[in-house]
């Protein structure tokens, strides 16, 4: 979008976690890092000196955490950045923040946003960390059920092409989810009067059903299909998040959120997992509703992110055993393991 960049080919650079003893080795400068770290510190550099270029921009570099402070240090002495510098005319102050300082936003549920939950539930467009996989079947004559149906080619989120398309992904970016679907509803009404498709414009509150029947509408009409692909794209992918079950699970997470960070005051560590205790429940006990293996590492890093200074003892370390316990059951008792639960074990 025209306020992100995302620079997909470094979404596996991740801090080193400290040790034991406080601070990781990145508080020793580059040297000191992993020699598959310090490779990828020096793509992270050279990529954003390539950026700046394009933008002419003249940084000044501000750093918060370990890791950040070595990029920024890089930066600051890479050659092609330093004539960069002396030759640009837009000022730009560019700060870098280490990922692990920020574990709770990243797994917590607090955003009302259409973006973020289309990226977060559909799956992932193989080769591509940054866009996922949105099912067309509903735009042909083929009726299958089959899930896993790849005779069709997935739609994807990135429309460069089609400016309505494009409009439409910055208001889901911008906009709280109901002004969102609000906005795909506009977006496809406008495209089917455009069109002359019979198109029944209603009123109030905006459903995924509603959505796929005025999606219907298109699909025997080839130039109609042809004109507005990329915009059917991405209320394709509304509609199937929407409906999606993980997006029904996303204010249970919110719900559990808002509980912790209102008890966390008064409870230790140990009484929140005993709380968590009995949620842990094998694949044969879960209904749809409960929370996965997945869920529950999630909610486990919210939980120690927001908990802030631990109170060490036995309490806590029969508590944490308890946990473990019951978390490896469950992963032992997954028929299908996910990639992430098998790269655990």
């Amino acid at each position: 979008s025209a306020e992100l960049c995302l620079l997909p080919a470094l979404a596996a650079l991740l801090p080193p976690l400290p040790g034991p003893g406080g601070p990781g080795p990145a508080e020793a400068g580059l040297a000191a890092l992993p020699a598959g770290l310090r490779a990828a510190v020096r793509s992270l550099v050279g990529d954003l000196d390539s950026l700046f270029t394009a933008l002419g921009l003249r940084e000044e570099s501000f750093a918060v955490g370990a890791l950040s402070r070595v990029v920024a240090a890089e930066l600051a002495s890479y050659a092609p950045a330093r004539n960069r510098r002396r030759t640009a005319t837009n000022k730009a102050s560019v700060i870098f923040v280490d990922r692990t300082l920020d574990l709770a936003g990243a797994v917590g549920h607090h955003g009302d946003n259409l973006a973020e939950k289309i990226l977060s539930v559909l799956p992932k467009l193989p080769g591509h960390k940054t866009d996922v996989m949105v099912n067309m079947v509903e735009l042909t004559a083929l009726q299958t059920t089959d899930e896993t149906c790849n005779i069709i080619a997935p739609g994807c989120l990135a429309q460069p092409n089609d400016p309505a398309a494009k409009a439409l992904w910055e208001s889901f970016m911008n906009l709280k989810q109901k002004e969102a679907v609000m906005e795909a509803r506009r977006h496809l009404v406008e495209a089917a009067s455009r069109e002359n498709l019979p198109i029944k414009m209603s009123m109030g509150e905006v459903t995924p059903e509603q959505l796929s029947s005025y999606i219907q509408l298109f699909r025997n009409n080839l130039k109609a299909l042809e004109n507005h692909c990329g915009l059917l794209q991405l209320v394709l992918a509304t509609v199937q998040t929407l409906k999606h079950p993980q997006t029904s699970k996303w204010d249970n997470f919110l719900a559990f959120e808002r509980l912790l960070l209102q008890t966390i005051g008064d409870s230790e560590m140990p009484s929140v997992l005993n709380q968590l205790l009995p949620m842990i429940k094998s694949y044969n006990e879960r209904t749809k509703d409960d929370y996965t293996c997945e869920d529950f590492l999630v909610l486990l890093i919210y939980i120690y992110s927001v908990f802030g200074e631990i109170k060490c003892g036995k309490e806590l370390d029969a508590a944490e055993e308890e946990v473990k316990k019951a978390l490896v059951k469950a992963i032992c008792d997954e028929p299908e393991p996910s990639a992430l639960l098998q790269k655990i074990t």
